[in-house]
Formats: structure tokens, sequence, C-alpha cells
């Protein structure tokens, strides 16, 4: 279309400058570089994590660049506190603009070997938490007219033996995601679903290990590569919703 300009930085950082976001899993590879990257656009952080002196090393991090956040070391599987963390940022931020959903865990087993409380701490984790936060939260995001990101994984459409119960809690996220976005889309909130293939993280690392394999992390995805990924879906106009964006690493084991 005439007149129409790529994004640039410079456009991302006008766009989202001053919101709030949530991240959680920012201990984590993901959503430690998602952050940064919010970070950079001028954004205002709230991290959410288990790792408390990891989240106070991102946090001095994200305050270098000029940005400001502040940090939770919080077990999001406990029903109180998505409530404690809907009273904190109504405190302390006085609204939210971005929730991005990056904690999560992974154990493998084949089905016959596999453990029923691994399980059970998968859904958890993985699905219950996020829905949880998402219903707490959402009251927020619609007065802001928000958005929302669910780092979802590729083995939605990559099964692997041993995966069984991973696979059926990132098929189950997915499911949330897209009826989510049905429900909230009129309210004027997006709602957008990463879904990464095996990138440069410690948990990566673990499953190469547990696979017998050797890992190369300059092969796989950096974590950065789905941090602007994120930054430009959501930096887009409001007349767009990006909803899944598939992404995989270039080079293959």
């Amino acid at each position: 279309m005439l007149g129409h300009k790529p994004q640039s930085v410079e456009h991302a950082q006008h766009v989202l400058a001053g919101q709030v976001a949530v991240v959680t899993g920012a201990s984590g590879g993901i959503g430690g570089a998602i952050a940064v990257a919010l970070a950079r656009c001028g954004v205002r952080l709230c991290l959410i994590g288990r790792g408390a002196e990891k989240l106070g090393k991102l946090r001095g991090q994200i305050e270098a660049s000029k940005s400001n956040a502040t940090e939770f070391a919080l077990d999001l599987t406990h029903p109180q506190s998505a409530k404690r963390l809907n009273e904190a940022i109504r405190r302390e931020f006085g609204g939210l603009n971005i929730l991005v959903h990056c904690a999560g865990v992974i154990s493998l087993s084949r089905m016959e070997q596999a453990r029923i409380e691994d399980f059970e701490r998968q859904l958890a984790i993985n699905v219950v938490a996020p829905y949880r936060l998402t219903r707490d939260l959402l009251p927020l995001l619609r007065e802001s007219k928000g958005q929302i990101a669910f780092i979802n994984s590729s083995i939605i459409h990559n099964p692997r033996a041993g995966t069984t119960q991973f696979a059926a809690t990132q098929h189950a996220l997915k499911g949330l995601a897209d009826c989510l976005r049905q429900e909230v889309n009129e309210l004027g909130i997006r709602v957008l679903s990463i879904y990464a293939g095996r990138t440069a993280t410690m948990r990566v690392e673990g499953i190469f290990k547990t696979e017998g394999k050797r890992c190369q992390p300059e092969r796989l995805l950096q974590p950065e590569d789905v941090a602007d990924t994120l930054v430009h879906a959501m930096s887009l106009p409001g007349t767009a919703e990006v909803t899944d964006v598939y992404i995989r690493p270039m080079l293959k084991h």
C-alpha cells in the first residue's frame, strides 16, 4: 500500500513506550530476553519468576537501560498468587497493557514410564497457572485494550516420542489462547501465540542431555529471536492482529 512503511525499532519504541507489561518465567532464557526487549522500548516491567536471584540480576539489567522494573518471586500455581499480583500491579503501576506467559516446565518420558505426578505438575504450571492469571488480570487488560502473548512450543506440529505429557499441555495452551481470542477481541484485546522451536536455553540444553545428544547452541534459535518477534507483533497498528507465529531454527541439528 502506498505510504505504508516497514516497522523499525524506533516505531516499536513509539508505540510501546510507557506501557506496563507482566512477563512470567522472566528468570528463564526466553522470558528474560522478552523482558529486556520490552524494556528497550520503554515498557515498565513486572517480572515474575521462581528464581529470586536471577530476577534481581534481570531487574538491574533493565534499570541500566533507563527503564524500570519490579520483581515478584512467585509460585503461580498457588491460588492466591494471581490475586496478590493483581493488587500489586494496581498499586505500583496503576494499570496493565501487556501480559506475556513464558513460564513453563517439561518432563520427558514415554507414557509407560511417565509418572502421573509429573503430568499434574506440568498441567498446573503450563496450563492452569496462565489460565488463572489471565482471568484475574483481564479487568486491567480490558481497561487498556491490551495484549496477551502465550509462548508455546513447536511440539504442536512436531510430535516426538517421549513428549506425550508436555505436548498435551501445549495443545491445551493453544486451545486456551484460541478460545480466549474469540472472547476478548471484541473488547479490543489482541491474543498472540508464538510456537518456538528449540531455543538456546538451559532447559533445551537439559533436553539434549536427556536425549544423549550434543547441544550446539549456535545452531538453535536464540532467545532474542523470539523476543524480537513478539515486540514486532505487539507494535503493529490496531488494524492488525498476529494470532500465531511459528518460528524454528534455520540450521538443523
